[in-house]
């Protein structure tokens, strides 16, 4: 099977978007500048956080102004982030952006909002994309009731976007998006969740078929080479389970080789830590145990546990520039974005691809005034690597 011959995406959520109007201004700024450069067409794939969504839905023509304000600014749309459902650009957004889980209500009803917006978005007969969190977060909620009513509010949600099929003529996806230290982490966790609970469930309520058509996975390669996967393998995995992956986030996690004799390498993974996301640390040790560190720290990077300093291999959930092999003395984990994808091309299918590096504006040095060269440069090799994958 071919790639998507839907035009590639970047994930706008690299921009602030409280409001509408934050929204369509970075468009403006950088995403329509970013096609300009790239020379080709492109999909913006938008984050819309609960407001703007509440925004849209307000007025009867507002979601309509937006398809037109889109039109005109010659971009499209086929995929929405609605993982983070409020501020992702506030000084401290860390594990709060698991926020409300999938046990609460109102992920349910924002994630509907999301798909009413997207499908004013998508001509008639096409299909569309959203993704969301993975659950949740255990540290805020372990409860026994908590899978019970994640399964709950999902064949919710699988409803109700078949009546959004049957009204709009369009097919929306939701992708739930597997992360480090989450609820749903590894592959095999998502497996053993649909598998498990979530189609057991919907057959016993008798809608294993909308679930299994609406509720699948985004697969974001940083996430799965953190965890040390082999993201080809995982892939085919998730695939043979009968779980489709509906959206792939392209992107690359940081990798620091050799932690013990490379001090300087430590050093400049210190400079990576910072307040505002959470950036999960795991370290491969050389029995193949893989330890985790929940937040990267600079004191951690500087001064590690022993047990990680005699790891060979560490990895870091920090969204690097996806057109990266090194960052100076460190690496990143290109290879495996490579080899995720060669593993799409394979699938029967051809899910959406989008480029997620939403950390521009907290890496070391970081200049906004790059931002669309950098956006650009991350594009324009991704489309070449999909080129290459496809001869």
């Amino acid at each position: 099977m071919s790639f998507s011959d839907l035009p590639l995406s970047y994930c706008t959520n690299v921009h602030p978007g409280r409001t509408l109007e934050e929204i369509e201004k970075g468009l403006d700024q950088y995403t329509v500048p970013v096609a300009h450069q790239l020379g080709t067409p492109l999909a913006a794939g938008l984050w819309l956080a609960a407001p703007v969504i509440r925004e849209l839905s307000a007025a009867p023509d507002a979601g309509r102004r937006f398809v037109d304000g889109l039109r005109s600014r010659g971009l499209t749309c086929h995929t929405l982030n609605a993982f983070p459902f409020g501020d992702f650009h506030s000084p401290r957004v860390k594990e709060n952006v698991y926020v409300p889980s999938w046990a609460e209500r109102t992920r349910l009803e924002y994630t509907l909002g999301a798909a009413r917006t997207l499908a004013q978005l998508l001509p008639a007969d096409t299909e569309g994309s959203i993704s969301t969190v993975p659950l949740g977060y255990p540290g805020l909620d372990a409860s026994s009731e908590f899978l019970p009513r994640c399964v709950d509010h999902l064949i919710a949600a699988a409803d109700e976007l078949q009546r959004i099929q049957a009204d709009r003529g369009c097919t929306i996806r939701i992708g739930l998006e597997p992360e480090p230290c989450c609820w749903l982490d590894t592959t095999p966790s998502a497996i053993e969740f649909f598998t498990g609970r979530l189609w057991p469930a919907a057959r016993e309520r008798g809608c294993l078929d909308a679930v299994r058509m609406h509720i699948g996975l985004c697969f974001d390669v940083c996430h799965q080479a953190v965890a040390f996967e082999d993201v080809g393998r995982s892939i085919t995995a998730l695939d043979e389970a009968g779980i489709r992956l509906n959206k792939i986030h392209i992107t690359c996690a940081i990798e620091l080789r050799d932690p013990a004799t490379d001090r300087t390498a430590r050093q400049a993974l210190a400079r990576y830590a910072e307040p505002r996301y959470l950036h999960q640390t795991k370290a491969r040790t050389p029995d193949g145990r893989v330890l985790t560190q929940f937040d990267l720290e600079a004191g951690f990077a500087l001064e590690p546990p022993a047990e990680f300093l005699q790891a060979p291999l560490w990895r870091t959930h920090f969204h690097v520039p996806v057109d990266a092999e090194r960052l100076g003395p460190l690496w990143t984990t290109r290879a495996e974005l490579r080899a995720a994808l060669a593993a799409v091309r394979g699938l029967s299918y051809a899910p959406h691809l989008e480029v997620e590096t939403y950390t521009w504006d907290v890496m070391p040095g970081a200049a906004p005034q790059r931002l669309v060269d950098g956006l650009r440069s991350e594009l324009a090799a991704t489309q070449t690597l999909l080129a290459e994958l496809s001869r």
